[in-house]
């Protein structure tokens, strides 16, 4: 099968959850700056969750530029990734509301844990598709940085209940060091 219309397909669920999200940032009815102040926790949930749907859908164009076809199991890894991408939006909303409490923290985790195992079971089926020898497994090898963010998601989920600043500050750091697009599969085709 043809590879296009699942990007076409992804491109647009993350446009319409990105749409989503913004819409929920209410403007405030006072034309004050201390007017704000209430919604920052809103705004910096919605700048995080803005940031991982970037990062996923670029990571995610850089995956199907070096593959050729997919098959129905790629197709349904697909939508497993778009699943919890898909609830990101509560998420957001959640944690702004409450101001990072400990549930709302732990279960935006949870959905980034499960989106990045998703991320990693599509790029496995896509590795299977295409077979040990291919670009795309010679440019993804081992990788660190997907498994790091796993294991990061992990720690930060029953850390919200230690301290939810800290297991926030945590995705924040692991969304901070996905920023830079991961390169390994742009060096891999360019050599």
């Amino acid at each position: 099968m043809d590879k296009a219309r699942m990007a076409s397909f992804s491109d647009g669920v993350v446009a319409i959850l990105i749409t989503i999200m913004v819409l929920g940032l209410n403007p405030p009815h006072d034309a004050t700056l201390e007017s704000l102040r209430p919604l920052l926790p809103t705004f910096l949930s919605y700048v995080l969750s803005f940031l991982f749907l970037g990062i996923y859908w670029n990571n995610h164009h850089h995956l199907l530029s070096v593959v050729d076809k997919v098959d129905g199991r790629t197709l349904w890894a697909n939508l497993h990734l778009l699943f919890w991408l898909s609830l990101i939006p509560f998420g957001t909303s959640w944690l702004g509301q409450t101001s990072f409490a400990p549930w709302p923290v732990a279960l935006y985790g949870a959905d980034l844990l499960f989106a990045a195992i998703a991320y990693y079971i599509l790029v496995r089926a896509l590795i299977a598709r295409h077979g040990n020898e291919s670009v795309l497994a010679i440019a993804v090898g081992d990788d660190f940085k997907g498994k790091g963010s796993v294991v990061a998601y992990a720690v930060g989920v029953p850390l919200a209940f230690v301290n939810s600043w800290v297991a926030y500050g945590l995705y924040v750091a692991v969304a901070l060091w996905w920023l830079v697009p991961d390169r390994r599969l742009e060096k891999t085709v360019s050599s």
